[in-house]
């Protein structure tokens, strides 16, 4: 399971790829720009998430 250390990390990476993709559609007046936020937010709540469940299941092995 050492693999989920580094998942949490992925959940950023798509955080930054929607701010872009939203600064990009708010800079060419497409409507959508706040979809992207929206996904972006989910993305920075779910590493947060995954990082608690991670140091949960790293406690619980000690």
């Amino acid at each position: 399971m050492n693999y989920i250390k580094y998942i949490q990390y992925i959940y950023l990476l798509f955080a930054v790829f929607f701010i872009y993709d939203a600064i990009a559609k708010f800079m060419h007046d497409e409507g959508n720009y706040i979809l992207s936020l929206l996904f972006a937010g989910l993305a920075i709540f779910m590493f947060f998430f995954k990082r608690k469940f991670y140091n949960k299941y790293k406690k619980n092995q000690k």
